[in-house]
């Protein structure tokens, strides 16, 4: 007996695998070839060819050729990911872009963003996209590399073939090929470590 649940709403390609305990639901496509795993949910979801979708959640939202999602990705409110893209673990994307061959591997927040070709999206980073009062969007050009920890703080516009440093907040545009580093410098104060742990 099957254990999971699809609604007859939904169009499966040839040769698709549906693991157990997925739900899959209202206006879905299943391209061929695609594998959805146990514990996904999908609602409204267009998952391309050959695109593995590892028990993760993917509503109103487009999934490219040739991908890898999740484990535990959350794709949400008009999220668009081209071909030959991964969406690693827990990286959550809302109304946002991501065109073929993006890189998001873990621990990402990308909302309201346009993200270029080719472009890797560190572990940590955070498109800021909410001012408290309104939202924002960042645009980050091609072949660029966001480095772990980044903040990236919107409206921002980050040019093609940029390289953002690890732990660096950018709160203005930046343009083609520039390199991006924005830390305070480490002190280091020996022997003082007592003072702060609990004894």
């Amino acid at each position: 007996m099957q254990q999971y649940f699809i609604d007859d709403t939904v169009i499966v390609g040839d040769n698709v695998k549906i693991e157990p305990f997925a739900v899959i639901k209202g206006k879905t496509v299943l391209g061929d070839g695609c594998v959805v795993g146990s514990f996904s949910y999908l609602e409204n979801a267009v998952i391309g060819a050959n695109t593995v979708v590892k028990s993760s959640r993917i509503c109103d939202s487009i999934v490219g050729s040739d991908c890898s999602v999740g484990p535990n990705a959350h794709l949400r409110d008009n999220a668009r990911v081209g071909d030959f893209c991964r969406v690693g673990n827990f990286v959550e994307i809302k109304k946002s872009t991501l065109q073929n061959g993006v890189k998001a591997s873990h621990l990402a927040y990308i909302g309201d963003a346009f993200v270029g070709r080719n472009t890797n999206i560190g572990c940590g980073v955070i498109f800021v996209n909410y001012d408290g009062k309104e939202k924002h969007k960042t645009t980050v050009g091609e072949n660029c590399f966001i480095g772990c920890n980044a903040n990236l703080v919107a409206p921002l516009y980050i040019g093609d073939g940029c390289f953002v440093a690890c732990g660096t907040t950018v709160d203005k545009d930046v343009p083609d090929g520039a390199f991006s580093i924005g830390r305070s410098y480490l002190t280091v104060k020996e022997g003082k470590a007592q003072k702060y742990l609990k004894k």
